[in-house]
């Protein structure tokens, strides 16, 4: 069964990025469509995969993490898009974060 999931690191600080606003956005033909908001947990992960099965057909997404809050006064960043493709929605796609307050990576993992 097909899953999407996350997380954050905090690479400046060298923690998970706890507390952190992950919105994901679908492309809905022209328009994109709000599917879910979420909060890191203390392990800077997501309590359970953001769509899974059934909810995860293939398609155009995007996540919205709002790093601007937990970086608060230190930070260049607000928000971070990370728009990616699904082609096999019966695969495994983790979209993790790594970031710090004045950068960020990401990269498909497993």
């Amino acid at each position: 069964m097909g899953k999407l999931t996350t997380h954050v690191l905090d690479t400046a600080n060298g923690r998970p990025g706890a507390g952190i606003t992950i919105e994901l956005f679908v492309l809905d033909k022209h328009d994109w469509r709000p599917l879910k908001t979420v909060k890191t947990n203390a392990d800077g992960r997501t309590d359970g995969p953001l769509l899974e099965g059934a909810a995860f057909p293939a398609g155009t997404y995007e996540l919205v993490f709002h790093v601007g809050p937990y970086f608060r006064q230190q930070g260049f960043l607000d928000q971070i898009p990370v728009r990616f493709t699904i082609r096999d929605p019966a695969a495994h796609y983790h979209v993790p974060l790594l970031c710090s307050p004045w950068s960020y990576t990401t990269y498909r993992g497993s």
